[in-house]
């Protein structure tokens, strides 16, 4: 009764990448796009494709208990980005602003009295976010757009001064139903710029913008279709409670504006927050696009059948080290990714006020680090598949784009790393070596772990150094000679967090083959990393010259160890087989896909069949025994071709001498 019990090697491992609340947290989700309405469709113009994820949207939100109540909540945020994001990655971006940024910004700045959120909450009108501009994009802080402060009206003129100051990329159109947005602008009173603050605003009816709001459709860009615009403001009037205030500010009953933080960018700071979960969200979904990736490319790899060693064998292509090699290594990417987005989403959530700013960091540095990866793996798998993955239906060139959309959105990756780097270099005291208690050997997990820090605590040296060696009085100058090194400490502290990811999943799980997988699964990584790195550890003194040596024939082990069970692991993704099968190529039965009713080869079995359903007859001489001519066209050309292939294979088989290794005893055959 225990045995059967006991959860199986998929379920700990499926349990190790979602949680522990696998069902509460991502059982809804996982049904949903299971349903009729959420399964991948065939074909449509962009314009169909749009209003079907818009569509789709309404249909999530009827299905949601309080669509309040998912704004509020991160993990479920995460969680929609994670299992939405690689089926329908225009709805997951229309359902991240509408939920996320707009109305998770609605709800953290709450109106006294409080807002009526009714027709939001009922889709009546989509929300979006109108922040980044033309001109201003990682610099938003900077955005030019106005909201000057009207005493006679009481309420706010948003202006937009020139080109530049245009609102970028936001879904304005009246695509998918009237619209209202959260727009960044300078608020101006009494003659004073007081930062950027967000401000509600009506922006369209079912048919076009409303007075004072221009709307203009941006060219088609990669990836999913959806209705990104650029927008702008003439003189548009919203009153006083439209302004989304907060201790970053108000403009009280007397008309004056007060704020309990006196910087401006921190005021900006505090009204974008909802950008943090944002980045969650990105990272969640990056993960989540990934691993259907590589569960379609080791699927295919397993079907796709090719001429083997010996006459008329037929072997996997994932037989091939070539070819399961870089499956192998994206399984335990994929797999220090998932953990990551989990480690630093608990941490996000439990950071207490003091260590708030820190965990922000982690968040915004897992953001780059996972979505960089995923693209890697994405592309990978991609090309594993060959040909196939090129086509629109089998899914891959979908989610290719998507992550590139992910790389871009809250934050370009590079300059999230940047600013990461920069307060890291200056808030960071080089480390001193950490001596383990046991063996520096490579097949010892603790050791390979301080390697991981060895090569975070070397770039920021290499920075610190650098920076120091440039002139002064030129602070970008000392930061240009910095930066570069700083960006791969940045790099080496997220893969330190991963790994660090890794022995506490591998420490939470019993003793048996779930925790062997997931410590296999670890040694490729950190082997992986360390050999990147293994001129700098050598040269450090982190590494001996005969490790080095050796580093190539254990990631060969590691590969071969991983690689035997990838195929198994796939399952512990937890991803529906009805899902995969809207993916051709993830079933056996793929070549169907391409059948043609009309083709010739059908025409002439049909024909067989009617031919020899005459000709097997019996013969009216009275003998059972029919002359061979009449044996041979009762067959036709394709039961002869099949025969003669089948006495010649056995034939074949019977003169074939035996291949045997070098250390085996031969014997002749009797």
């Amino acid at each position: 009764m225990n045995d059967a019990a006991s959860p199986s090697t998929n379920d700990l491992l499926t349990a190790v990448l979602f949680g522990p609340n696998f069902r509460q947290e991502h059982g809804f989700w996982r049904r949903l796009l299971t349903t009729e309405p959420f399964r991948r469709p065939g074909g449509g113009t962009p314009d169909e494709r749009l209003a079907l994820s818009y569509h789709r949207l309404r249909i999530l939100n009827n299905a949601l208990d309080s669509g309040a109540r998912l704004a509020a909540d991160p993990r479920a945020l995460a969680a929609l980005h994670e299992w939405l994001g690689p089926v329908d990655p225009a709805l997951t971006t229309v359902a991240g602003i509408h939920y996320n940024l707009f109305l998770g910004s609605l709800l953290d700045h709450d109106a006294d009295p409080r807002r009526d959120l009714s027709d939001f909450l009922a889709l009546r009108r989509v929300g979006t976010f109108l922040c980044t501009e033309v001109a201003h994009g990682n610099d938003a802080a900077a955005v030019e757009t106005t909201a000057t402060y009207d005493r006679e009206r009481d309420g706010f003129v948003l202006h937009t001064p020139h080109a530049g100051a245009q609102k970028f990329m936001p879904n304005t159109s009246p695509a998918g139903g009237p619209k209202s947005g959260v727009v960044a602008a300078r608020l101006l009173a009494d003659g004073a710029d007081h930062g950027v603050f967000l401000f509600l605003t009506p922006l369209t009816d079912t048919h076009r913008s409303l007075p004072g709001v221009r709307v203009r459709r941006l060219p088609a860009r990669m990836g999913s279709p959806v209705d990104h615009c650029l927008t702008s403001f003439d003189r548009c009037f919203v009153p006083r409670d439209a302004l989304l205030a907060g201790q970053q500010g108000r403009i009280g009953d007397d008309g004056r504006f007060h704020s309990e933080v006196p910087n401006r960018r921190r005021r900006f700071l505090t009204s974008i927050g909802r950008v943090t979960p944002g980045k969650l969200s990105m990272s969640a979904s990056a993960v989540g696009s990934a691993r259907v990736t590589l569960a379609i490319a080791v699927r295919y790899a397993g079907h796709r059948l090719i001429s083997g060693s010996r006459a008329a064998q037929r072997v996997p292509v994932y037989a091939h080290r070539t070819h399961h090699g870089p499956l192998a290594e994206a399984m335990a990417t994929v797999y220090a990714m998932s953990l990551l987005h989990r480690r630093v989403l608990d941490r996000w959530e439990s950071a207490p006020e003091a260590d708030r700013d820190e965990a922000e960091r982690l968040v915004a540095v897992a953001k780059g680090w996972i979505t960089w990866q995923a693209r890697g793996v994405i592309v990978e798998c991609r090309e594993r598949c060959g040909a196939q993955g090129l086509l629109e239906n089998n899914g891959m060139t979908e989610l290719f784009t998507g992550i590139e959309g992910a790389i871009t959105a809250e934050g370009d990756n590079l300059a999230v790393h940047a600013k990461a780097a920069a307060e890291m270099l200056f808030s960071a005291t080089a480390r001193e070596a950490v001596e383990g208690d046991g063996p520096d050997e490579l097949d010892e997990p603790a050791f390979t772990g301080r390697l991981f820090a060895a090569v975070e605590d070397l770039w920021f040296s290499r920075a610190r150094e650098r920076m120091s060696a440039a002139p002064p009085g030129d602070p970008l100058g000392r930061w240009n000679a910095a930066s570069s090194a700083a960006l791969r400490g940045v790099e080496a502290h997220a893969y330190r967090q991963a790994d660090e990811a890794y022995a506490e999943a591998v420490a939470s799980l019993p003793e048996g083959e779930a925790r062997e997988r997931l410590s296999e699964l670890r040694r490729l990584f950190a082997l992986r990393w360390i050999a990147r790195n293994c001129g700098d550890l050598l040269a450090s003194g982190r590494l001996t010259a005969d490790q080095v040596t050796l580093l190539p024939d254990a990631v060969e082990e590691a590969i071969a160890a991983v690689a035997v069970h990838t195929p198994a692991l796939v399952g512990s993704f937890a991803l529906p087989e009805c899902l995969m099968s809207d993916w051709p190529i993830a079933g056996p039965g793929y070549t169907d896909v391409y059948d043609d009713p009309e083709g010739a080869w059908h025409r002439g079995r049909r024909a067989r069949i009617r031919g020899r359903a005459a000709e097997f007859r019996r013969p009216v001489c009275g003998s059972r025994r029919r002359p061979l001519r009449e044996k041979v066209a009762a067959l036709g050309t394709r039961g002869v071709l099949l025969a003669y292939w089948g006495t010649t294979s056995i034939l074949s088989r019977w003169f074939e001498k035996p291949q045997v290794s070098a250390d085996e005893s031969v014997h002749p055959k009797a």
